[in-house]
């Protein structure tokens, strides 16, 4: 069970995923525009939010703008336009997943649990330790939490999950495709710029940071540098 705000104007989206969220064994919280929004959000720490991006007056893009300066919260966009560059712009922002209206409730349902499950920790064998680290970066997988040199990196769960991947095998090449498939599972049709979007922005927040460990393979995909 998680805590789930559901933010959009139109009241029959909201008791629609109201119903199918509570009764999946969430508890739903709900805003009608992006001031609502902030306000539940202070009040409730939701573990996801479902955000539209046509609200009136503050647009979902810029809620979740203000969200990702103190918060890593799992974040779902809705919007009525299959249209790339929007949901480019939303996965810059710190999204981890998009949905066109009109959209299946039961889809939407198990896009939230894959989500959620990919924000927690992932049973490991006391062998292998609860943590991964290689230099200065460490993956805290009980807590889902990220440090470089000790330093918190505030990262969104899809962010986490592809950091993840690539720490697997340090040096080892990994394809979008492949990227896709660990991030989001299989069965889901994601664009190449939508992955490399998330790794400009876990490049970024690892720079601020004080590293960047994340290498380009040009006409290939992406790599963990092997020297630490």
């Amino acid at each position: 069970m998680a805590r789930i705000l559901v933010v959009d104007d139109d009241p029959h989206i909201r008791e629609v995923l109201r119903f199918a969220l509570a009764k999946a064994g969430h508890v739903v919280d709900e805003a009608a525009d992006g001031s609502a929004a902030l306000h539940v959000f202070e009040a409730h720490a939701p573990d996801l939010v479902v955000l539209d991006i046509g609200l009136p007056e503050t647009d979902g893009f810029e809620v979740c703008r203000v969200l990702r300066r103190s918060s890593d919260v799992a974040i779902l966009f809705l919007s009525s336009r299959d249209d790339e560059l929007d949901r480019v712009l939303g996965l810059e922002l710190g999204g981890d997943d998009y949905v066109v209206k009109p959209f299946s409730p039961r889809e939407l349902v198990a896009r939230v649990k894959r989500i959620l499950c990919r924000g927690r920790a992932t049973p490991v064998s006391p062998a292998a330790g609860r943590a991964i680290e290689h230099g200065s970066l460490c993956l805290d997988l009980d807590r889902h939490r990220c440090t470089w040199e000790g330093d918190t990196v505030a990262l969104t769960v899809r962010e986490f999950g592809l950091l993840q991947s690539l720490c697997g095998m340090p040096g080892k090449v990994y394809t979008r495709d492949e990227l896709v498939e660990r991030a989001y599972g299989a069965g889901h049709h994601i664009t190449d710029r939508t992955i490399d979007s998330h790794i400009r922005r876990i490049r970024r927040k690892l720079r601020d940071a004080g590293g960047d460990p994340i290498e380009t393979i040009y006409g290939l995909g992406y790599r963990l540098r092997e020297s630490a």
